[in-house]
Formats: C-alpha cells, structure tokens, sequence
C-alpha cells in the first residue's frame, strides 16, 4: 500500500517583497530622472506681461457720395482724304513718274498711258472738222447768194428753203466733228494721271508696259498735311464733347493737339458706340495708322470711398475684407469690415462698405495681423500733412 506525503504549503518570504519594492522604487527613480533631463533647466516659460503691439501703417478714410471715372476711347489716325488713283480708260502704261513713299504735289504727272492710236484718231477727227467747216462755209454763201437771187425774182421760195437746209445740215456735221475730235481730245488728257492733292504715294501697283484695265488702281495717293481721328464714343460720354473745342489726345504716350470737328450721331451696331471725327494739328509728328486714345473723366453718382489695393483682403461671396484700426481698453485692436469693390484703379480701388468718415484702415502687413490682435497705427499723411505722425499725437 503506497503512502502520499504530505505537500508543505508555501508560505511568503518577506525578503522577496522587500526585494520586489526595491525593484519597483528604481525603476520609478530612473523614469522620474529621465523625465527631469528632458526639461530645460529654466522650466516652462510662462508670460507675465502683455505681447507689444505689432506696428501697423493706416489711412484715415474719407466717403465721397461719388467719383471720377478716367476712361480712354480708342481710335485710328487717318487721313482726311486718300485716293486710289486709275486710267479712266484702258491702254497701255507707257510712262510711270511716281514711287511708293514719294511725295508729290498737287497737279504733278504720275503716270501716262501709250496714246498714239488716239492721237491718230485726233488727226483724222480734226481733218473731218476741216472738212465739215469749209462744207458749212460753202452752204452758207450758196444760201446768201440764193436769198439774193430771190429778192431780184430769180428763185422761188422752195429753192432757198432747200439751199437753208442743206446749210444747216452742213453746221450739224461740222458741231458733231467738232465734238468728236474733243472727246478724243479728253480722252488723251486722261490718259495720264495726275494728283488731284499733295500727300505721299503709298502703293504703286502696275509698272511700265502692263495693260492696264478701266479704272484698275495704279497709285495709292493718301493726303499727309491734314490728319484726322475717328474714335468711337458711347453715347452717354457725348454730352461731355463740344464740336469746334480742342481735346489732348494721345498717341504712343505722347499728348497731341485735335478739334472735334463733328460727330456722325449713329450707333455702330457692333460696337455701340458714336463715331467722333477730330482735326488733327499739323507738324505733330503723328503718322496715319497711329493708335489714339481720348481719355474722358466721367462722373460715376457712387457712394463710396478710395483704399489702397494692399488693404484689401478677399472674403466671400465676391466681397473684400479690410481691417480698421478701432481703440479697444486704451489702445488698437485689428477689426475686420467686409466691402465690395465698385472700381479698380491701378494701385487703389473705389469700395462701399461699413466704413465711416476718419477711421483707419490698415494699409500693408495683413498677412502679420489677426483680427482682434492690437496694433499700434502709424497713420500715412494726407496731402500737406507731415510725415511720420503717430495716431497719439494727433
């Protein structure tokens, strides 16, 4: 028979636990050590005075009920008359006396067509004439001597009549002989071409030799010493023109002297505007061609007031923000107001918004400025005001 011993219970060491909280106590001193080492020796820095207020350039604003508006209407500087110069009728260049950029003077020959079959024809028209004159002369002293031979009862009444007639038909061929060595006459004159007004020649399209066709261009001829602009304005900008006052008009930058001489009063369909005609004073050193500009102020009935462009902010919906300087517990503070913009202008715009007359916009550095954040505004001088002037001091 097998006998079971008996198993002796375990019983706690207390040197065990004092050598398990020893452990413990260690491991909390190291951990405690390590987080001390990790802080600085000067500790959290904790604030005890109030931040300095950041420096801010304002502007103390000022609402108008409205504003000019300077707009520019564009036009061409033309001239007042230009011609594309031809034969009348066709033939032969014979003879071309201009070139592109010549300047030529009223009157002057420009070119001439081979005119020998007319000339031809002139003789043989003149020699009819010669013919048909002494025609008539003999008609006429036949019918005198016949009148005479009447008054004596030689001839009757029918013979005379007869004589008459023939005489009369005899100055018909002579008048149409007459008539037809003219026209050849006209015909050999416009068989050149002369300049009906001074300018330059800006195209010259045939050369010698070539067969020209009736009315086919040979010069372009535009006229140099009275310029005129055609700028087109819209309707509500004519009461603002005067015709016979003088305007400064620019070309190229650069200011010249006009005098509207007329309006057209019709509306361009596509452009919606009124063609508006200046005179253009001479020896300005303006080319045909040249760009012009008619800058016109427009009163716009706006409420509203100027700001620079930097003091503006995009905010929602299509507004702009701006912040506006306010006193707050004895000094600035940064508050936003939402305004919309009515027109831009290079560097500043036209605004509406909740701004009243005096307050002080901040004019640069929003991307430094939080709304509520105090500041210290340095308002920029009005016009004769000195510079550098604080707020405090005013």
């Amino acid at each position: 028979m097998d006998t079971q011993l008996p198993t002796r219970e375990k019983k706690p060491n207390i040197w065990k636990g004092l050598l398990f909280l020893f452990i413990l106590g260690f491991i909390g001193a190291g951990l405690a050590y390590a987080a001390l080492s990790l802080r600085s020796e000067e500790g959290p820095k904790v604030a005890h005075t109030s931040p300095v207020p950041i420096s801010a350039a304002v502007m103390a604003v000022e609402v108008q009920t409205n504003f000019d508006l300077l707009e520019s209407y564009t036009g061409l500087v033309t001239p007042r008359r230009s011609s594309a110069l031809g034969f009348t009728s066709g033939g032969r260049v014979a003879g071309l006396y201009a070139d592109i950029g010549d300047r030529v003077s009223e009157g002057q020959r420009l070119a001439v067509l081979d005119t020998r079959n007319l000339q031809a024809q002139l003789a043989a028209a003149v020699a009819q004439v010669d013919e048909a004159r002494a025609s008539t002369q003999l008609a006429q002293s036949t019918l005198a001597r016949q009148r005479s031979l009447q008054g004596q009862g030689h001839v009757s009444q029918q013979v005379v009549d007869e004589t008459a007639a023939q005489a009369t038909a005899s100055q018909a061929r002579l008048t149409a002989a007459e008539a037809q060595a003219n026209a050849l006459r006209v015909q050999i004159d416009l068989s050149e071409i002369h300049a009906p007004f001074g300018g330059v020649i800006t195209e010259r399209l045939v050369d010698e030799g070539v067969i020209a066709a009736p009315g086919q261009p040979v010069f372009e001829l535009i006229e140099t010493g009275a310029l005129e602009a055609r700028i087109g304005v819209p309707e509500s900008a004519l009461a603002g023109l005067s015709p016979g006052d003088a305007y400064r008009l620019t070309v190229d930058e650069r200011p010249i002297e006009a005098t509207l001489r007329t309006q057209t009063g019709i509306i361009d369909e596509r452009r919606r505007t009124v063609t508006a005609i200046f005179d253009i004073a001479e020896d300005q050193g303006v080319a045909p061609g040249s760009v012009v500009r008619l800058p016109l102020d427009r009163a716009i009935g706006e409420r509203g007031l100027w700001i620079p462009v930097t003091a503006l902010t995009e905010a929602n919906r299509g507004l702009w923000s701006v912040l506006v300087a306010e006193p707050e517990d004895g000094g600035w503070a940064a508050h936003p107001r939402l305004v919309e913009i009515i027109h831009a202008e290079g560097p500043r715009a036209f605004v509406r918004g909740a701004l009243s007359d005096g307050e002080l916009v901040i004019l640069d550095g929003l991307q430094r400025i939080t709304p509520g954040q105090k500041v210290s505004p340095l308002e920029e001088p009005r016009a004769g005001a000195p510079s550098g002037v604080r707020v405090e001091d005013l």
